[in-house]
């Protein structure tokens, strides 16, 4: 099981595990995190789904695909390091994992 931490806007921490090949969104949404609310339930169709990688953790993730890029355009609060849960999948090398929520979904 990998540790994966949900850190809100107001500073309160869930702390969730997973396991690998499971989307980071698939574990959020299966543990009641609200915050991400994942409208296309995983398609990449939308931007419901958005995290604030911490930025300790930016250049341990794979850089995020052409569809994901294109859907980021439509991030609330967009940041540098703003990606899609659904397209982050957890392995062996996420445990640990600090995620901040934004302070609303697209």
């Amino acid at each position: 099981m990998t540790t994966i931490h949900f850190q809100s806007p107001s500073g309160e921490v869930t702390t969730l595990k997973g396991v690998v090949g499971q989307s980071i969104m698939e574990l959020a949404t299966s543990n009641g995190v609200s915050a991400i609310e994942a409208d296309c339930g995983g398609a990449c169709a939308c931007a419901t789904c958005h995290v604030i990688v911490d930025q300790s953790w930016t250049e341990r993730l794979p850089a995020p695909g052409v569809m994901e890029r294109d859907m980021l355009d439509f991030v609330a609060e967009p940041t540098s390091t703003s990606r899609l849960s659904c397209q982050l999948h957890i392995t062996d090398d996420h445990d640990g994992l600090l995620l901040h929520l934004p302070s609303k979904q697209s």
